[in-house]
């Protein structure tokens, strides 16, 4: 089967736009099945959702899961899971499956700033302090240490998808440099005409070679990452040049603004096409979400419910509660009675309370059974909406209870 014959095993269909901005809800179809869109994919870092089989995950609505490149890497290693037939059967995951390309980690973990991270301090606005540097760029990959046990490696292009490959996930990413909001705009402009965007075109060629190569693999589409940082000119001269190019979807990925967040994914969805879906990656936060979702996003991922619900942190239609508060020792209510939630129909917060004061593993798994549901189910409900064409109404009630 050729490579175009293989690509049509994925595509994307719109079945209702926002009428004054790039919102819509539509469908992903992949091998593995469906997504409905827009969907919130929750973060199975290292084939695994901590504290939830997969059995409960499915349950709390999850339609697919993300893992990372860079931890299944490094254990158990890409031929360990090619050799199981890939990621969803590895992990007993029937579902759509998504991999990010490794770069985040390969990067992020040199120096350990989250989403400011910085991998250059020499070529930055503010230089590395206080942390040995564990990862080095040039313009043809990143070398970096394991954050294991110290030896090193190297990524390129060609090197991340033959690692994704080997994973096996539906959806995979182009590798890319992570910029942050340290670095100046000419570092910036340069990220992109040398790193950035010559990396998307070695991965779509190396794609393209390995696809045509595993003839007995189902595809795996490849999503381009729009970088840029918070300039609207790089935002969108990186949407236009990957948009030109072959991939069956995009990434909106970088350094973002939590102000300008709406601006920013609005300028890269208004220059990639109507037809192909686009991933925002590692939001998940209520009022970030409605953001993203009305000015474009299809899908988005987090680590975030998971693991502020390990740390006793729960979503509720008014706000997040900190069930470790003392005030919750005898409190025998749900955490919310309208919930349809495992851990709401179940349990109280008395009990929750308990665990988490006792140090039980069992608070770790219903609070991430509950925080995962509230969020899939706060999507879900929002693609309804747009269905509905009652968007605006569902987001401003939704919005005045929780932050109220």
């Amino acid at each position: 089967m050729s490579f175009s014959e293989k690509q049509k095993q994925f595509s994307f269909s719109v079945a209702a736009c926002l009428s004054d901005r790039p919102g819509r809800a539509g469908s992903i179809s992949t091998p593995h099945g469906i997504i409905n869109t827009p969907a919130f994919i929750p973060v199975g870092t290292q084939a695994t959702l901590k504290a939830l089989t997969p059995e409960q995950l499915a349950d709390t609505g999850a339609q697919a899961v993300l893992a990372n490149a860079y931890h299944l890497y490094l254990r158990p290693g890409p031929e360990i899971l090619d050799k199981a037939e890939g990621l969803g059967k590895f992990m007993h995951w029937s579902g759509p499956t998504f991999t990010d390309s490794g770069g985040f980690q390969v990067m992020s973990l040199g120096v350990g700033f989250k989403k400011v991270i910085d991998m250059n301090g020499d070529q930055s606005d503010k230089p590395l302090t206080k942390k040995e540097k564990l990862a080095w760029i040039d313009d043809d990959g990143v070398t970096f240490k394991s954050h294991l046990d110290g030896s090193k490696h190297r990524f390129t292009a060609e090197k991340s998808m033959q690692i994704q490959h080997a994973i096996g996930a539906d959806i995979i990413f182009a590798f890319d440099e992570l910029t942050t909001l340290h670095h100046n705009y000419l570092y910036q402009v340069a990220s992109l005409d040398k790193r950035t965007h010559p990396w998307a075109l070695r991965s779509l060629a190396e794609h393209q070679r390995l696809t045509e190569e595993r003839t007995d693999k189902p595809y795996q589409a490849l999503f381009g990452v729009v970088q840029g940082a918070q300039h609207e000119d790089l935002r969108r001269k990186s949407a236009k040049f990957l948009a030109e190019q072959n991939f069956d979807g995009f990434g909106l990925g970088g350094a973002l603004t939590k102000e300008g967040l709406g601006d920013i994914v609005r300028w890269m969805c208004e220059e990639l096409p109507d037809n192909k879906p686009r991933h925002m990656l590692g939001i998940s936060e209520p009022n970030d979400i409605f953001a993203c979702i009305e000015n474009g996003a299809d899908t988005f991922d987090c680590v975030s419910p998971a693991r502020v619900g390990r740390n006793g942190a729960l979503y509720t239609p008014h706000g997040r509660i900190n069930i470790t508060n003392a005030k919750y020792k005898a409190d025998f209510s749900s955490i919310d009675e309208a919930s349809d939630s495992y851990t709401a129909q179940h349990y109280t917060k008395a009990y929750l309370h308990h665990l988490f004061k006792a140090n039980e593993l069992l608070g770790y798994t219903l609070a991430t059974i509950h925080n995962e549901r509230f969020i899939v189910k706060l999507v879900s409900d929002i693609r309804q909406s747009i269905l509905d064409d009652s968007y605006e109404t569902f987001k401003q009630s939704w919005l005045a209870n929780y932050y109220s």
